[in-house]
């Protein structure tokens, strides 16, 4: 199609969202049934819950985090109107996913060119991590759509809007703040760095270009203000939350786990390591990133009209902004290193990539068309580490999994207690996680790794609290996987990152002093139920089995 006929088409923003909506419903069709995964069963649905049931902002059935509760409100009100159900939660958020592609088709379309905007989008919906977030209850993809629409209006020069935008991003989670203070810090940099001593940025141009395109009129006050007025609302809500809890930033686990733990240099660097690879090479993005660099190499492509136009250095740099400030404020805070949480800057990359391929590639659709099928086998091909199954469609296995083995406990042990660790308790003890019909009773450990089985094993010989227990991978963690022997790394990871291995269900079967009855395996991932032989026959576990 001549590329004329595409600019001219008229794609208003209703008929992108339905378009896209159509799309990701007919394609995560086999997904929308499927309970709650981890987080989701965790915090997100039940905080939702109890807004829909109690009309409170801050939940009762779980600690609060003191997330901000756009999304929960947003999953509330649908509940309200269609009925609770896994299947009315993921369409739900079906709807922001569709929402945030929208935002993120006008921003390319905007700084680049339809064919640019249309590129993006498909590359974004089907990257592995979007793809799977994207119908499940977090809140990290509304956090994403929004900043994608406040960039819209930010290079729109529409001030109001952008705050708008910003503003609610930032009630979707907090870390999207990130967005507008990156865009001010470059605003700062801009009214007082480049337009003053423009010569050191020449080489960012082409040749023979005009080194205006970073240049920035003298301070503007309406930019500025817009890009602070997103602290108001956030801070409203954290100082909501203080009077209804007596914290500000949540439980003191919390934290602790996400703020406090995290300030060690070694950590730091580390963690910075791990959001680099996964702004720019997670879950075969590499792909894209690797031939964007290649590309650099060739003259830009001339069509008719002259030769294909870049996004403006001015508007690359805004994103580049935004990009190492996420990049370096989550390599900070935030105990878990998640790809999810750098859903805001992903499709940025991408943007930039595709935009470069455009230019620079005559065969820049067939480019593409590799990195879609590099992103789409991604959701199927599990990496050569280990990663969370959240990220590709390894949360579906892990989903399944805990279904069987929990509808096996149903049928054969109803009146059992149950030996488990998070999240299986809440799916045993909580029928709204659509896992079971009624709730079981639970004796909860912290994980399945050696010194949590054996304590778990001499409680029970001196005060028998369970006689079934299930066991599953609580990781994705390969045999002969990258890394694994390099002894440094796994000691960083236990001390910084909560790593332990979990033990094989065989093994803890011998340590419980049971038999294996249930046994299943999904694509690395397992799960099995162990019936625990009479105390009375029971041994205390040898240290043989450990060895």
């Amino acid at each position: 199609m001549p590329r004329l006929d595409v600019e001219h088409r008229n794609f208003s923003p209703a008929t992108v969202f339905a378009f896209l909506f159509l799309a990701l419903a007919a394609t995560h069709w086999p997904l929308l049934r499927l309970p709650y995964f981890w987080d989701e069963a965790g915090y997100y649905v039940p905080a939702a819950r109890d807004l829909l049931l109690t009309g409170s902002f801050i939940p009762h059935t779980t600690p609060s985090n003191a997330h901000p509760p756009l999304v929960m409100a947003w999953l509330a009100l649908c509940w309200k109107i269609f009925g609770y159900s896994p299947f009315i939660t993921r369409v739900a958020m079906l709807a922001v996913a569709a929402f945030s592609l929208t935002g993120l088709f006008r921003l390319a379309r905007r700084i680049a060119n339809v064919q640019v905007a249309i590129a993006s989008v498909l590359c974004t919906a089907v990257y592995p991590v979007f793809f799977a977030q994207s119908s499940m209850a977090h809140v990290d993809l509304a956090a994403a759509g929004f900043t994608f629409w406040a960039l819209d209006a930010y290079f729109a020069e529409n001030f109001i809007m952008t705050a708008f935008w910003f503003s609610l991003a930032a009630l979707a989670k907090e870390t999207a703040i990130l967005g507008p203070a990156g865009l001010f810090g470059w605003q700062l940099i801009k009214t007082y760095f480049i337009s003053g001593c423009p010569v050191p940025y020449r080489a960012l141009c082409d040749k023979g270009r005009d080194v205006s395109e970073v240049e920035e009129p003298a301070f503007n006050l309406k930019k500025f203000i817009a890009l602070a007025i997103p602290i108001l609302p956030l801070a409203l809500w954290y100082a909501y939350h203080y009077s209804r809890t007596g914290f500000v930033f949540g439980n003191p686990e919390f934290f602790r786990y996400n703020v406090a733990s995290t300030t060690n240099p070694l950590r730091i660097f580390l963690a910075l390591l791990m959001r680099l690879y996964q702004t720019l090479g997670y879950m075969n993005l590499f792909v894209l990133t690797i031939t964007a660099a290649l590309a650099m190499k060739l003259q830009p492509v001339a069509d008719g009209d002259g030769e294909r136009p870049r996004i403006a250095i001015a508007d690359q740099l805004a994103l580049l902004s935004v990009i190492a400030t996420y990049v370096l404020a989550l390599s900070v805070i935030g105990g878990a290193v998640l790809a999810r949480y750098m859903l805001p800057v992903v499709p940025l990359v991408v943007i930039i990539c595709v935009s470069t391929l455009w230019r620079r590639f005559d065969w820049w659709k067939s480019a593409l068309a590799c990195v879609a099928l590099a992103f789409a086998l991604g959701l199927f091909i599990n990496p050569p580490h280990g990663f969370s199954p959240e990220d590709n469609l390894a949360y579906a296995d892990f989903i399944r999994l805990h279904q069987s083995a929990e509808n096996f406990l149903q049928a054969h042990y109803p009146k059992d207690c149950v030996l488990t660790a998070w999240p299986a308790n809440d799916e045993l003890t909580q029928p709204f996680l659509g896992y079971v019909s009624q709730p079981m009773c639970v004796v909860r450990i912290e994980n399945f790794a050696a010194e949590e089985i054996v304590g778990a094993a001499m409680q029970n010989v001196r005060q028998p609290s369970f006689n079934v227990a299930l066991v599953f991978s609580t990781k994705y963690d390969p045999p002969g996987g990258w890394f694994q022997g390099w002894p440094a790394w796994q000691s960083w990871k236990i001390r910084f990152f909560g790593y332990h291995r979990d033990l094989p269900p065989d093994v803890a079967a011998q340590i419980l002093g049971g038999n294996l009855v249930y046994r299943a395996n999904r694509n690395g991932q397992w799960a099995g139920v162990i019936e625990i032989d009479p105390i009375e026959d029971a041994a205390l576990p040898s240290s043989n089995l450990l060895r």
